[in-house]
C-alpha cells in the first residue's frame, strides 16, 4: 500500500507500517503545494491513502470518491496520539478508495498554569 503523510502528520507514525510505502508531502517536495493541486498529485501518483490533520479540508475539497483514501486525524501532536496509533493502523488497513473517514485519536490539551 502506498500512504502519503500530509506535512502535518507526525513522522514517528511511518514506523508503524513496514510493509507499506509510506512518503511525506514534504520528503516529495510538496510543501505548501494548495490542497487541490495536492490532491491532482496524490491522484496522479498512485498513492491509496492520504493521511492528514487537516480537518477543514473536507469542507473546502471534494474527497469523496477519489481513486485513493482520505483519513482525517482528530489530533497531530505525538504525545496525544502515541497511544491511539492501532486505531489509525486499523483505519489504515480497512480503508478503501473513494473513502474520507475521520479517526478520533485523542485531542490537545492546554496545560493550565
Amino acid at each position: 500500500m502506498k500512504i502519503l503523510f500530509d506535512e502535518d502528520v507526525p513522522w514517528k507514525l511511518f514506523r508503524w507500517f513496514p510493509h507499506h510505502d509510506v512518503q511525506s508531502v514534504v520528503g516529495r517536495e510538496w510543501g505548501g503545494v494548495k490542497n487541490g493541486a495536492l490532491l491532482q498529485l496524490i491522484e496522479q501518483e498512485g498513492f491509496d491513502v492520504f493521511l492528514t490533520g487537516d480537518k477543514n479540508m473536507s469542507d473546502q475539497q471534494r474527497l469523496s470518491g477519489r481513486p485513493f483514501a482520505v483519513l482525517v486525524l482528530s489530533a497531530i501532536n505525538w504525545p496525544v496520539i502515541r497511544p491511539h496509533v492501532s486505531k489509525r493502523v486499523a483505519a489504515i488497513e480497512s480503508s478503501g478508495p473513494g473513502t474520507v473517514t475521520v479517526v478520533e485519536c485523542g485531542e490537545f490539551q492546554k496545560r493550565r498554569r
